[in-house]
C-alpha cells in the first residue's frame, strides 16, 4: 500500500512534479489560440493551417490519452510520465524553431503524443504514491494548481506573443521540463500493476485516431470540393466503423462498448460532446475575433478571457456541492443555456469593442455557465458507472470532450463561410464570426435539451469526484482509478 504522506517533504516534491508536468499540457491547450494571428502572419499560413495548429495537438491527445494511462500501469508510472515530459518538451522545442507551418503542425501532433503520456501519468502518480487518507486532498491540490495554470495560460501567452514572440509560447516548456524531470527521478517512487497482463489495444487507438484525422482533414479542406476530400471523408467514416467493430470484438478494448449500457453514462457523454464542441469553436474564434476585428493586442486578448477561468476556479467546488443536493439535471440544463446566452452576447464584439460594456458581460456569463455545468458533468459521469470503472469513465469523457473540440475547430469555419484568408480581413472575419456564434449557441441549446430529457439523479452512495477545483476550458477534469 502506498504510504507517502502529503505533509512530508517527499509528498510535496511529488505534488510539485505532477503539477509541473500536467501544467505544461494545460498551458499549451490555452495559450496557443492567443498566438494564432501572429503565427499566421509570420509563417504566411492560411486559416486551415491555423486550424491544424490547434487540431494536430488535439488529435493525437484525444486519440491516445486512454492508451497513455494504461502504459504507465504496465511499464511504470514514473517511467511513462518522465518519457511524456521529455517527449513533450522536445516537441515543444521543435514547435518553437519551426520554419514553416507544415513543420509546426507536425510538431504539434508530436506534442499531443507527449500530452497523452504525461496528463494521465501525473494523476496516476498521485493515486499510486500517496497514503489513502491523503490521496483525495492531493488530487484536489493537483487539480486546483493545474486550474491556475490553465487560467494564467491566455494571459501568459498574450504577454509572450506581444513581447519575446510567439515561439516562446512553446519554448517555455523546455525549462519547465528541465526542472520537472530531475525532481521526478529523485523524489517520485516508481510503481506499476504487476498483475496487468492484458494486451494493449493498439489497433483500436490507431483506428480511432485515424478516423478523427481523416474526418478533420475532410472538414478543414471541404472548401475545395475536390474528389480527394470526398474520398477522405468516406475513408474517415470507414475507419470509424472499423473502430467500433474492433472494440466490440477485442477481449480488452480501449473503449469497452458495454460501458455505454448505462443510459446515464451515454446521456452525459452526448451532453459533453455538444458542450465541448461549442466551447472549442468559441475559444478558437474568440481569440481571433478580439485581435483581428476588435484590434486588441495579444496581451489584451489573453487577459480578456481570464474571468471565465477565474470564476471556475473560485466556484467550481461550490457548484459541485450544490449539484449533489439538487441532482445534476438542473445544472446540466441551465449551464448550457447560460453559455449559449454568452455566445449571443459576443455578437456585440465588433470593431473597436469596449471591454467593459461589450466583452466582459459575455465573458462573465460564459464563466457562470461553465461553473454551473462542468462539476456536475464530471460527477454524473462517475456516478453512472461502478467504482472500479471510474477512471475509465472519466478518461472516455475527457477524450470525448477533446474530440468534440477537435471536430468543432475543423467544422465551424466551414459552416460559418470563412475563406482561407478570412483572418486577414477584419470585415470578412467579423461577418463569419457573427454567423458562427449562433451556431455554437444552438449546439448548447441542444445539450440543454438532452440533459433535461435524459439525465436523472444518480443512486445514493455513488462515486464522487476528487477534483473539486478546476479551470480548464478544453475538457472536463480527469479522474483516476480508485486505489486501495
Amino acid at each position: 500500500m502506498p504510504d507517502v504522506r502529503l505533509a512530508s517533504p517527499q509528498g510535496k516534491w511529488i505534488l510539485l512534479t505532477t503539477v509541473l508536468g500536467s501544467s505544461m499540457a494545460l498551458l499549451d491547450s490555452t495559450v496557443v489560440n492567443v498566438a494564432l494571428p501572429r503565427i499566421g502572419h509570420d509563417l504566411g499560413a492560411s486559416l486551415s493551417a491555423l486550424q491544424w495548429t490547434v487540431n494536430a495537438y488535439m488529435l493525437t491527445l484525444a486519440g491516445l490519452i486512454l492508451l497513455g494511462g494504461s502504459l504507465g500501469d504496465r511499464y511504470g508510472r514514473r517511467k511513462i510520465f518522465v518519457l511524456g515530459v521529455v517527449w513533450f518538451a522536445a516537441a515543444s522545442l521543435l514547435c518553437g524553431v519551426a520554419p514553416t507551418a507544415g513543420i509546426l503542425i507536425a510538431a504539434r501532433a508530436l506534442q499531443g503524443i507527449g500530452g497523452a503520456l504525461l496528463t494521465p501519468g501525473s494523476l496516476a502518480l498521485i493515486q499510486a504514491s500517496f497514503h489513502p487518507d491523503d490521496r483525495g486532498r492531493a488530487v484536489g491540490l493537483w487539480s486546483g494548481f493545474g486550474g491556475i495554470g490553465a487560467a494564467v495560460g491566455p494571459f501568459l501567452g498574450g504577454w509572450l506573443v506581444a513581447g519575446p514572440g510567439w515561439r516562446w509560447v512553446f519554448l517555455l516548456n523546455v525549462p519547465l521540463a528541465l526542472l520537472c524531470v530531475p525532481v521526478a527521478l529523485r523524489h517520485v517512487p516508481e510503481s506499476k500493476d504487476d498483475g496487468t497482463h492484458a494486451r494493449f489495444d493498439v489497433l483500436g487507438a490507431v483506428l480511432g485516431a485515424l478516423a478523427l484525422a481523416l474526418l478533420t482533414y475532410a472538414l478543414i479542406e471541404a472548401r475545395s470540393g475536390s474528389l480527394v476530400v470526398a474520398l477522405t471523408a468516406v475513408a474517415g467514416l470507414a475507419a470509424a466503423v472499423a473502430f467500433v467493430q474492433v472494440e466490440r470484438h477485442r477481449p480488452d478494448p480501449m473503449l469497452p462498448p458495454d460501458i455505454f449500457a448505462s443510459r446515464q453514462f451515454t446521456a452525459v457523454n452526448l451532453v459533453t460532446l455538444c458542450v465541448y464542441a461549442a466551447f472549442g469553436g468559441f475559444f478558437f474564434l474568440t481569440a481571433l475575433q478580439l485581435q483581428v476585428v476588435a484590434g486588441y493586442s495579444p496581451l489584451q486578448a489573453g487577459t480578456a478571457l481570464l474571468p471565465t477561468t477565474a470564476l471556475m476556479l473560485l466556484f467550481s467546488a461550490r457548484s459541485g456541492a450544490l449539484a449533489e443536493r439538487t441532482g445534476p439535471r438542473l445544472p446540466l440544463t441551465v449551464g448550457p443555456l447560460l453559455c449559449a446566452a454568452a455566445m449571443l452576447l459576443m455578437l456585440r464584439v465588433g470593431p473597436h469593442a469596449d471591454y467593459l460594456t461589450d466583452v466582459l458581460p459575455a465573458v462573465l456569463v460564459m464563466g457562470a455557465g461553465m461553473v454551473t455545468l462542468v462539476a456536475p458533468l464530471t460527477a454524473t459521469v462517475l456516478a453512472s458507472v461502478d467504482t472500479a470503472r471510474a477512471g475509465l469513465a472519466s478518461g472516455i469523457n475527457n477524450a470525448a470532450a477533446r474530440a468534440a473540440g477537435l471536430i468543432a475547430v475543423a467544422a465551424l469555419p466551414l459552416l460559418a463561410g470563412m475563406g482561407p484568408e478570412a483572418y486577414r480581413s477584419a470585415s470578412a472575419f467579423d461577418a463569419a464570426f457573427d454567423r458562427a456564434m449562433p451556431l455554437c449557441a444552438g449546439v448548447l441549446v441542444l445539450a440543454s435539451a438532452l440533459a433535461f430529457a435524459l439525465v436523472r439523479r444518480p443512486a445514493p452512495g455513488c462515486v464522487r469526484p476528487q477534483c473539486k477545483r478546476h479551470g480548464s476550458v478544453t475538457a472536463p477534469p480527469l479522474e483516476g482509478e480508485r486505489r486501495e
